[in-house]
């Protein structure tokens, strides 16, 4: 592979929103009213074809005659390098929107600095993903503040929800090998310049909503390097399943 490093930053990317899709597209039909049950399952589409230009560009440098759906469908658990936060699973709606909101505010800021990258390929995938990930923000922004401000028993899940998801955003700024050496050539976005700027975001709007900072100093990390909580595997049992039920199938 002609640039190793180069496609396992992709993939670090590509995966987080590969695996939030699906995770969003579970709630079709599911969600608390037509309106929004439409917004998270548009979420999930743009999520996915976010992940289609990387995996395009990834199957590019890989040079191996491996596809887009190739490297989507065809890994193996560990081969994947999302953060473990979104892989978690729809508890119910404010565990969905807090999982949402706590990788947005992230998402949003990293696409601004990907923006710069001397990989003009990477530039301008995020150039075109930011204006979709700016309505993700809001939207769950909005919604984060709607269930903390609303009734009291909105308010204690949307809590729940932010207590049990916040000993997974540390990793958001974690840095695998790959990200350091794209970083040194200009390529990556050097994520530990956005924590302290997130947490302080994240905590602005939480405590608008009404809501407790969780004072939790205990993260989990692992999922960059592949290793993932119990959750995943079920996660890509049902987004393989039909690839690997009838191998090389077309429509």
């Amino acid at each position: 592979m002609k640039n190793k490093n180069l496609y396992k930053y992709i993939l670090g990317i590509a995966d987080n929103s590969l695996i939030l899709g699906q995770r969003l597209g579970e709630l079709c039909g599911h969600g608390p009213s037509l309106e929004t049950d439409i917004a998270c399952t548009n979420i999930s589409l743009d999520l996915f074809g976010q992940v289609r230009s990387y995996f395009q560009y990834a199957a590019k440098i890989a040079g191996d005659k491996r596809t887009e759906d190739d490297i989507a469908m065809l890994r193996k658990e560990r081969e994947y390098k999302n953060v473990l936060l979104v892989e978690q699973p729809n508890t119910n709606f404010a565990y969905s929107i807090g999982r949402q909101f706590l990788f947005d505010v992230y998402h949003l800021a990293f696409l601004a600095e990907l923006q710069k990258s001397t990989d003009l390929t990477l530039s301008a995938i995020a150039n075109k993903c930011i204006k979709e990930v700016s309505y993700h923000e809001r939207f769950s922004s909005d919604w984060v503040k709607r269930l903390g401000d609303g009734t009291e028993t909105s308010n204690q899940k949307m809590q729940d929800a932010i207590d049990a998801l916040w000993t997974y955003t540390d990793e958001l700024f974690h840095q695998t090998e790959a990200d350091k050496t794209m970083v040194a050539e200009g390529i990556g976005v050097d994520v530990t310049k956005l924590k302290e700027n997130y947490y302080k975001q994240v905590s602005l709007l939480l405590e608008e909503a009404n809501l407790q900072i969780p004072e939790s100093k205990w993260f989990q990390k692992g999922g960059k390097e592949g290793i993932h909580t119990e959750h995943l595997g079920y996660l890509l049992s049902d987004l393989q399943y039909m690839q690997r039920t009838y191998p090389n199938m077309e429509w």
